[in-house]
């Protein structure tokens, strides 16, 4: 068995960019489950639903869930208490991680860390899985945590101390954008589009509706591709 836990943005990116068909034949091919959290849920589709400018996404969204394409944990056997009681302790680390003008530093917020939660569980029970999100910082905090304290400075524009001792709490965690999921796509032969700069227009689609990958970083892709 083997899972991807899909973000919020990872999923809202692929919808905006008009690669939902591709999402779906993607599932085909793979030998596990997608799966969302109760927390990404409620981001993506419950809130969504109730605002016009999201709602056709949304509904899009919820025809992946309809379609038995993205399932809720509980398909693994795992409760929505289970998962809630490890994000409220991740999300409290993480965001008394960094410090700056006597406060602390609110870098992720429930879907991320409901995700990091998820995947700790299955880690836990040997389940093999990968965590599908955009979002700069979530990454950074599990592969190069000292890079969160310069990139949340660049930001906020005043200097941060941090409690690294926090820093091993975040080990472990494996992480895939949307980007890098649709260009397997790609490879697979799953997108039909016959143009030589099919790869380029697919990356910078995803960036521009939200992924977090520098033109460099596209550029190493489309030299591997």
């Amino acid at each position: 068995m083997r899972v991807l836990i899909f973000d919020s943005g990872a999923l809202i990116s692929i919808a905006m960019a008009g690669l939902i068909p591709e999402l779906k034949e993607l599932k085909k091919i793979f030998k596990g489950k997608f799966i969302i959290t109760r927390e990404v849920k409620s981001e993506i589709i419950d809130k969504p639903l109730t605002i016009k400018r999201f709602e056709l996404e949304a509904m899009m969204l919820q025809e992946l869930i309809d379609l038995g394409i993205l399932e809720m944990p509980v398909a693994l056997g795992i409760s929505d208490n289970e998962i809630r009681e490890k994000t409220e302790h991740l999300m409290n680390v993480a965001n008394n991680t960094f410090f700056g003008k006597e406060r602390s530093i609110h870098i992720i917020d429930l879907g991320e860390s409901s995700c990091l939660a998820l995947s700790r569980i299955l880690t836990e029970k040997k389940i093999e899985n990968l965590i599908v999100v955009d979002e700069r910082t979530t990454r950074l905090l599990g592969e190069k945590p000292e890079n969160v304290k310069k990139y949340m400075e660049s930001k906020l524009h005043f200097s941060l101390s941090e409690n690294k001792a926090n820093y091993k709490f975040f080990q472990g965690f494996k992480f895939i954008r949307s980007t890098e999921l649709m260009y397997v796509a790609y490879k697979r032969g799953i997108i039909k589009i016959k143009n030589k700069n099919l790869l380029d227009a697919l990356l910078y689609a995803l960036k521009f509706k939200g992924t977090a990958i520098s033109d460099d970083e596209i550029n190493e892709i489309k030299r591997i591709g």
